[in-house]
């Protein structure tokens, strides 16, 4: 769940962890991952490995609810303190994007030149 909050695909944790969409829906269905996956994962997403194992969905949505409907952003519910701004992190995660894009393009650019 907090992957698709920070939106951000199966695809993307599937290339970085070098396996398969399948693979991380599977991962996603456990109750429990290896520290050192899980680890990993939250690099992928950018977050504490706390927050991930903290989850609480209504924490989330209240946290999400502050970040953009309120001026003081410094605490969430995740019990960590934070101090940015979300417009840059918006940025960040369209910046992300972004390069996700234009690695598949190159990647398709290739694939259409081998086939030449």
């Amino acid at each position: 769940r907090l992957r698709d909050i920070l939106g951000v695909k199966q695809e993307t944790i599937a290339t970085e962890l070098d396996i398969t969409q399948q693979s991380v829906s599977k991962l996603e269905q456990r109750e429990q991952i290896e520290d050192e996956l899980l680890e990993k994962i939250a690099a992928i997403l950018k977050v504490p490995v706390d927050a991930i194992k903290n989850f609480n969905e209504e924490a989330a949505v209240h946290f999400i609810s502050n970040t953009f409907n309120n001026q003081d952003t410094s605490v969430n519910n995740f019990g960590y303190n934070y101090t940015f701004n979300p417009i840059e992190k918006i940025v960040e995660l369209y910046e992300r994007m972004l390069d996700v894009e234009r690695e598949k393009v190159e990647m398709l650019q290739k694939i259409v030149d081998s086939k030449k």
